[in-house]
């Protein structure tokens, strides 16, 4: 029996492409094993599929000053002690990394111990985690075309982001009900990623008196970011975060406000569901949601908005605007042609096992 060692973690979007490889890997023989951060988002969401889970110390690595970046390194070198040690006992075929910075001691333990690595980016340029890994990965998966500009030729594959194919099986009343909403009006979703955005937060809570006028509001706020003066607000309905509920509110929703994070975006597309992107701004990250929404934008998927330029009348008008024409971003999500990422990627890994 093959084995596989997945690592990735500090937000859903570094896990859930990792997760919808899972399935096929199993069918076909696959010993799956994870490694991730002591109690990260990553620890929650693998443990409802019974893998054996592992944890290690990890630390952020950091383009800016921060007192943390004096300790965090001694807690990459112990991760990256502790990954070589769970390695050398598993002793896998290969390991995938879908980044985020627990997958730099585990990449790195495993080039060190001579065992194939695959890394997924995303983005469209490789963010820092996986930049440390890139130079002892194998091959590099990746989800826009522009990407294969910033990676090694050799070593780079376009294939588009994993998607779970549970997503796709949601049922609309099942969400209408969880809700507790009618189907008279359309449905809005705001999701802002797993950690939330308290930006797109107040954006939308400051407009809902407009809105509520003409549409209902699912919004996935993230942890510890629910309104406690708006739970009772009719139409309008909070989570902190979604796990299995979430094809049913992505089936009822009509319309998304969201983050341009690429998994989240790429789960957007392969539902068909039109959007209206708001980036996180270039101040508070390294502008990759920029590009990526650039990208889909240029594409006709999505309707972009700079945060900074937001208020809440102009966000009522382009929500009202994306509605009324949500039928040219349908059709252009439609005719593209996407590429089977599961079947690309498990290609590369079998390949790589041989």
């Amino acid at each position: 029996m093959k084995r596989i060692v997945f690592t990735g973690g500090g937000t859903a979007g570094h896990v859930t492409p990792n997760i919808a490889l899972f399935p096929i890997l199993k069918q076909k023989g696959y010993d799956i094993h994870y490694i991730g951060s002591y109690e990260g988002i990553e620890k929650r969401l693998i443990e409802d599929y019974h893998i054996p889970y592992y944890g290690i110390s990890t630390g952020k690595l950091r383009r800016y000053f921060d007192p943390k970046n004096f300790s965090d390194p001694f807690r990459v070198i112990k991760g990256f002690v502790e990954a070589k040690k769970i390695l050398k006992t598993l002793k896998p075929d290969v390991v995938f990394s879908k980044g985020g910075f627990v997958s730099v001691p585990v990449v790195r333990a495993a080039a060190s111990l001579k065992i194939p690595c695959i890394i997924h980016e995303s983005d469209m340029t490789p963010g820092l985690a996986n930049k440390l890994c890139i130079p002892v990965a194998s091959k590099i998966c990746c989800n826009f075309p522009e990407t294969l500009n910033n990676l090694p030729a050799d070593k780079a594959v376009l294939t588009g982001s994993p998607i779970r194919e549970d997503l796709t099986k949601g049922n609309k009343q099942k969400g209408l009900e969880l809700c507790k909403f009618t189907e008279s009006k359309p449905v809005i979703m705001v999701i802002g990623g797993s950690l939330g955005a308290a930006g797109i937060n107040s954006l939308i809570r400051d407009s809902l008196p407009k809105l509520l006028n003409d549409f209902q509001i699912v919004h996935i706020c993230g942890k510890e970011k629910i309104d406690n003066l708006l739970l009772n607000k009719r139409g309008y309905k909070q989570f902190e975060y979604v796990k299995d509920e979430l094809k049913d509110l992505f089936a009822m929703a009509d319309i998304v406000v969201s983050r341009a994070g690429a998994n989240a975006i790429c789960e957007i597309a392969a539902l068909k569901k039109p959007n209206l992107l708001i980036p996180l701004p270039a101040r508070a990250s390294r502008g990759d949601q920029i590009l990526n929404a650039k990208s889909f934008e240029s594409q006709g998927f999505s309707m972009v908005a700079d945060e900074d330029e937001l208020t809440p009348m102009i966000l009522v008008e382009k929500i009202h605007e994306l509605y009324f024409t949500r039928q040219t971003y349908i059709d252009a999500m439609q005719n593209n042609s996407r590429r089977d990422s599961i079947s690309t990627i498990v290609d590369l890994i079998e390949n790589t096992t041989r």
